[in-house]
């Protein structure tokens, strides 16, 4: 099963951009099933999760995007959608979808890539001034 990103491109700051994330195989991956997380890295920063979904519907968000970005489920779509609002430089980054089993601990302090064993290939993000 492969997870597939889109929707990312160039934007100035203060502008939007919607990724999604369908599987390859949707009939067999239900994303209701999983927790789906958003993840990005930056050129010569680490990752850091963005935000989580869980199979609950339990959602998290890092700090930086908190009430800017937005994570969605469709399910009759098997597609999950991160709005991204009000974009800054900052947010310039590759982007990449994950799935996993459960989510991370929400008493961590920030959404780990552990535990997470599916992901896309990654959608670029480019935001100017």
């Amino acid at each position: 099963v492969q997870l597939v990103e889109s929707g990312g491109g160039s934007v100035q700051a203060g502008g939007s951009l919607r990724l999604s994330c369908v599987a390859s195989a949707a009939s067999a991956f239900p994303y209701s099933k999983y927790c789906m997380g958003w993840f990005r890295q930056a050129p010569g920063k680490e990752r850091e999760g963005v935000a989580s979904m869980g199979r609950d519907a339990r959602i998290r968000y890092a700090d930086p995007v908190k009430g800017r970005f937005t994570i969605s489920r469709d399910k009759a779509k098997n597609t999950v959608t991160l709005q991204m609002n009000n974009l800054g430089i900052e947010d310039t980054a590759m982007y990449y979808c994950a799935a996993a089993s459960f989510c991370p601990s929400y008493e961590l302090a920030a959404i780990t890539a552990r535990g997470f064993d599916y992901w896309g290939r990654g959608t670029q993000v480019t935001v100017s001034s």
